[in-house]
C-alpha cells in the first residue's frame, strides 16, 4: 500500500521536532537526548514505495552504521512515510527487516525498534492511549546499536520500568495532550 508523496525535509523536520518533544519531551526514552543533543542521530527519508525497495535502503543504512563510529553516528531512524502505511504490513514487515539483520551478521550489534502512525501493541485495541509510546509521526524503523543499548542500561539501572511509566505518561496526558503535543510538532516542522 502506498501514500501520498511527502517531502523529505517536512518529514525529517516533523520527525525530529516528535523526537524533541514527544519522546525525549515526555522522557519516553531518557537514553534519546544525549545522541539528539550531540547530532549522533541520523535521520533518512526513504521514498521508497514498495517493501522490497525499502528493505534495500535498509541494508544499506543497516551497513552504514555498523561501519560507522558511534561517536559519528549512534542511532538512525530510517522514516519511510509512502510503503507500509497501514500497520498490519508494518508488522509483518519487521520479519523480514530481521532476516536483513541476521543476513548481514548483526545479530547482537544492531537492533530495529518498531514506530508506526498506528501502532498497537498486542492485545490492545488501536483507541488504547498507551499506544501512543509508540505512535510516531510516520511509518519509520529505528535503526540501534547493542552497545548503546548496553551503555543505557548500565547508566540507567531499571531499565525494565521504563515501559511502565512510558503508558503512565500517555495515561495521564490523554488523547488531548497527545494531539496538542503532535500539532506542535507539525507547527515546529513548518516554521
Amino acid at each position: 500500500m502506498s501514500a501520498t508523496a511527502v517531502p523529505a525535509d517536512h518529514a525529517v523536520a516533523l520527525t525530529r521536532a516528535w523526537v524533541n518533544r514527544v519522546v525525549i519531551g515526555l522522557n519516553l526514552c531518557p537514553f534519546a537526548k544525549s545522541p539528539q543533543v550531540k547530532g549522533r542521530i541520523r535521520y533518512v527519508h526513504c521514498d521508497a514505495t514498495t517493501p522490497q525497495a525499502l528493505l534495500q535502503t535498509l541494508t544499506i543504512e543497516l551497513q552504514l552504521l555498523a561501519e560507522t563510529p558511534m561517536d559519528a553516528v549512534e542511532t538512525t531512524l530510517l522514516i519511510h512515510p509512502q510503503t507500509l502505511t497501514a500497520f498490519a504490513h508494518y508488522n509483518a514487515f519487521l520479519d523480514q527487516a530481521e532476516t536483513v539483520v541476521e543476513a548481514l551478521g548483526l545479530r547482537g550489534v544492531l537492533q530495529i525498534a518498531s514506530f508506526h502512525p498506528q501502532y498497537r501493541f498486542t492485545g490492545t485495541p488501536s483507541s488504547d492511549v498507551t499506544n501512543a509510546t509508540n505512535r510516531s509521526p510516520f511509518p519509520m524503523l529505528h535503526l540501534i546499536r547493542e552497545a548503546s543499548i548496553d551503555r543505557a542500561v548500565a547508566a540507567f539501572p531499571q531499565a525494565e520500568t521504563i515501559y511502565q511509566a512510558n503508558m503512565a505518561t500517555m495515561r495521564r496526558i490523554g488523547k488531548p495532550g497527545i494531539a496538542a503535543l503532535l500539532a506542535q510538532c507539525a507547527q515546529e516542522a513548518e516554521g
